[in-house]
């Protein structure tokens, strides 16, 4: 399944039920400019077989995972970054933010992940892509 993802692609794995996951998904295809990244669930087989691979404690990563083949796998304030990275001015500024200690940026990451779903909201599935989207996903 994920040797599926092509050679110059990204897959980001995102929680398919958190609003604030869905809508910084639907950013990032709007702004996806390089056509660099494909997606999937965390609850889909794609990405249980990335949390299986890579020994994932979902109860500590719950949120935003970053794969590719070359590069292997970014979780949390890490893997936001790298995507920040790939988007245009002035989402790419964030990466500046690499300069913060990882341990500082993923404590501020897992506090809002924390609070997502009361902050946010929750659907009751997870997304399901448009036809014209379903080619960016996994």
């Amino acid at each position: 399944m994920i040797e599926s993802l092509p050679k110059n692609k990204q897959l980001i794995l995102f929680d398919g039920v958190c609003n604030l996951c869905n809508s910084s998904i639907q950013y990032v295809i709007k702004y996806d400019e390089k056509n660099l990244f494909m997606f999937a669930p965390l609850e889909s087989d794609v990405g249980q077989t990335v949390i299986k691979a890579y020994k994932i404690d979902t109860k500590k990563t719950d949120s935003i995972l970053l794969y590719s083949n070359t590069n292997g796998l970014s979780v949390k304030s890490s893997a936001a970054l790298k995507i920040a990275k790939h988007l245009n001015f002035p989402l790419n500024l964030m990466t500046i933010f690499f300069i913060v200690p990882t341990f500082i940026r993923d404590w501020v990451y897992d506090f809002i992940a924390k609070n997502r779903y009361k902050w946010y909201g929750k659907k009751e599935s997870c997304m399901i892509p448009t036809q014209e989207l379903k080619s960016k996903f996994l």
